[in-house]
């Protein structure tokens, strides 16, 4: 949990001195590079997780393999370097991410459904949008078949739950009791 708190501190702050330097929309798209190469490989993942490799090793490689990157995103680099830090930096994009689209009005909606959204399915869940906000929604489908069918629907810390799967449990609650 700490480690997420400090990732919000660091996107904050990088946040800020990119909005400073007018290269905001650029560490956005480093930021969305470093999560997915991050994410995709698990060599990578492990050497920055690894503390036994030294944080200068973890900068040299970092900006070896991120070469085309702002200058904001390697200041980071090497801030996390300074502060031994490197660990925290796909929760660090990941946040970066997330207050950028805060602060441009988006926001994602987490769609879980047991099959992929039809059409159909994609224009209920829009019109439920509607009613939990004003702000521009990206939606991305997630498929979870354990909720046998309808949908759930996640936006910030909102929650609407229409799952055959809850409505299930709502049954077997009333009839236990």
């Amino acid at each position: 949990m700490s480690g997420t708190r400090a990732a919000i501190r660091y996107a904050k702050a990088i946040l800020d001195l990119a909005l400073t330097n007018g290269a905001a929309q650029d560490v956005y798209n480093d930021m969305t590079s470093i999560a997915s190469t991050v994410a995709d490989n698990e060599e990578l993942n492990t050497f920055i997780q690894n503390p036994t490799i030294g944080v200068g090793v973890k900068e040299a490689a970092l900006t070896e393999v991120f070469s085309n990157v702002n200058g904001v995103t390697k200041g980071l680099f090497h801030l996390l370097f300074e502060n031994k830090r490197f660990e925290i930096l796909t929760d660090i994009a990941s946040q970066y991410k997330i207050q950028f689209d805060e602060m441009n009005g988006l926001e994602v909606a987490k769609v879980t459904t047991a099959i992929p959204m039809d059409s159909a399915l994609e224009a209920k869940v829009s019109e439920k949008i509607k009613e939990f906000s004003d702000k521009k929604i990206t939606i991305q489908n997630i498929v979870d078949p354990s909720i046998i069918g309808g949908f759930i629907l996640r936006i910030g810390d909102k929650q609407y739950n229409a799952s055959i799967a809850n409505r299930l449990q709502v049954l077997k609650r009333e009839f236990s009791n």
